[in-house]
């Protein structure tokens, strides 16, 4: 990466670049966006109708979503760097540890967004609250947490409150 990508008071990390582990792309996601400078800082429910393209061999795991439903999207922030240890939002030199902001910059670039699912059409779910770049890999797709309740048996761990 150039030294011209970092702003003032930004450090960046020494990495080789090695890889400890390999994702499976399911699909692409389709947006509006095609340059950062245009994409939002996050997704709004009100926001463009956006497009998720599940690829041929993922599209039976799609079963049992239903429209109206609320999604957790993941996905793999392509363009990002990766080696950006503190940041500067605001560009004004003042920095913030990568870890403590939700910039799409950092070691893995892994993006997530709650959408509502509008319709689906086969593999493809059409989708608005998403806030990435057109084409970006999907990485995975969740109920949304809040209103998900598991479907398996109860485990003791499910049970446990307090100090470990």
């Amino acid at each position: 990466m150039d030294v011209k990508d970092i702003r003032r008071g930004e450090t960046v990390a020494e990495w080789n670049g090695a890889n400890d582990a390999a994702l499976v792309f399911v699909g692409r996601i389709r947006t509006p966006w095609t340059d950062t400078s245009e994409c939002p800082r996050h997704g709004r429910l009100d926001g463009p109708l956006c497009r998720i393209e599940v690829f041929e061999t993922w599209v039976p795991a799609l079963q049992d979503i239903a429209e109206g439903q609320m999604l957790e999207i993941f996905y793999w922030l392509h363009r990002s760097r990766r080696d950006i240890l503190t940041q500067s939002p605001r560009d004004d030199g003042v920095t913030r540890g990568t870890f403590s902001i939700r910039s799409p910059l950092r070691p893995n670039p892994i993006g997530t967004s709650i959408v509502r699912l509008e319709r689906r059409e086969g593999g493809h779910l059409f989708i608005r609250g998403i806030d990435c770049l057109d084409g970006t890999p999907l990485v995975d797709i969740k109920p949304d947490r809040t209103d998900f309740i598991p479907l398996a048996p109860p485990k003791p761990g499910d049970f446990q409150v307090g100090e470990a």
